[in-house]
């Protein structure tokens, strides 16, 4: 179980360079999913009846509480680098689910953005986080 750990926290070992594309890419992605996930949290805790897209039949309450932890949780853990592998399976499932449910019967122009995201959440799932993160701390120890 430990070695299973390690080696999903495994950084990654890459050149210096790509250790900084890959802290630049963690950070932008995720700075700019949160300004997705801030207006849905401000939903969340607005009150009331939740007015939410409901596309798995979960209810409108727990869709909505599902896009927030993984647009802001998860992109908050992307930005420091902690858990990286684990923490794109949320993101990566909201943008399959925004792309090929939500905005399924819509036009490509719809679609792009999530797949946009889908293609580097999954990128980051293969690469890890990279050497500045703090998976690397863990990793080293």
């Amino acid at each position: 179980m430990q070695l299973f750990v390690k080696n999903l926290l495994n950084p990654g070992s890459y050149p210096g360079k790509v250790h900084v594309v890959l802290l630049f890419l963690r950070i932008a992605v995720s700075i700019l999913m949160l300004t997705h996930g801030m207006g849905k949290f401000e939903k969340l805790m607005a009150g009331g009846p939740i007015q939410f897209g409901d596309p798995l039949g979960i209810g409108a309450p727990a869709s909505l509480a599902l896009a927030v932890f993984s647009e802001i949780l998860c992109s908050f853990l992307l930005i420091i680098g902690l858990g990286t592998r684990l923490a794109t399976i949320p993101l990566v499932i909201t943008m399959i689910i925004a792309a090929f449910i939500v905005h399924s019967a819509d036009p490509f122009v719809k679609q792009e953005l999530p797949l946009l995201y889908l293609a580097i959440y999954l990128s980051l799932m293969v690469t890890g986080a990279g050497k500045y993160s703090v998976d690397q701390i863990i990793y080293k120890k």
